[in-house]
């Protein structure tokens, strides 16, 4: 009988939040969780690719418990979360959630688990309809562009861009803080000649 922790963000800007890796593994070890128990993923919010979480998925044994912060680290919907814990309950893993309380096979324990799951996508969802509402409004203001700012003026683009005849994209997106991919993209653009970024 172990305790095994998880700890998961979705973006960068995320780790630099309160509930960042460094936060979370904090947390997880005051519970008692042992350090080399720790599983951690960096992984965007719509991908299910979670490498670590699928590790201490075959790692975990009947009679173990996982200890997470909450509950959206282990699962981004109500279904998805439900059927994740229950693999875990069927198998005697029980599942801590730190900012809940205790999941496990009890009649209340389920109550519980359902509920709580059912909360966390209702909060999703509201976000979502905050968000597509706030869009709806900045759409009507003169000047509204659709999608993320540019990363980087025009003057920043062509100086990034001669950077890259002299070093790989990854060392160049670490001198620019721009993604690789962004990179790539900027340079597909000026080889076509085309002006509009």
């Amino acid at each position: 009988m172990a305790l095994y922790g998880y700890a998961k963000v979705s973006t960068k800007q995320q780790e630099l939040a309160d509930n960042g890796i460094e936060v979370q593994v904090h947390d997880l070890l005051e519970t008692g969780v042992p350090e080399n128990n720790i599983y951690k993923d960096v992984a965007t919010g719509a991908t299910l690719d979670r490498p670590a979480f699928e590790e201490l998925r075959s790692v975990l044994k009947s009679g173990d418990t996982l200890v997470v912060t909450k509950l959206d680290k282990i699962a981004r919907s109500a279904s998805q979360g439900i059927q994740i814990i229950d693999d875990f309950l069927t198998r005697g893993i029980s599942v801590d959630i730190l900012n809940m309380g205790k999941l496990n096979n009890t009649p209340s324990g389920k109550l519980i688990r359902t509920v709580m799951l059912a909360f966390a996508e209702f909060e999703k969802d509201m976000i979502i309809e905050r968000t597509q509402a706030g869009k709806a409004i900045a759409r009507q203001k003169p000047g509204f562009k659709e999608g993320r700012p540019q990363a980087l003026n025009e003057r920043q683009k062509q100086q990034a861009l001669d950077l890259l005849k002299d070093h790989s994209y990854s060392e160049v997106a670490e001198l620019t803080g721009v993604s690789s991919r962004t990179l790539m993209r900027y340079k597909a653009y000026a080889q076509k000649d085309v002006q509009k970024w």
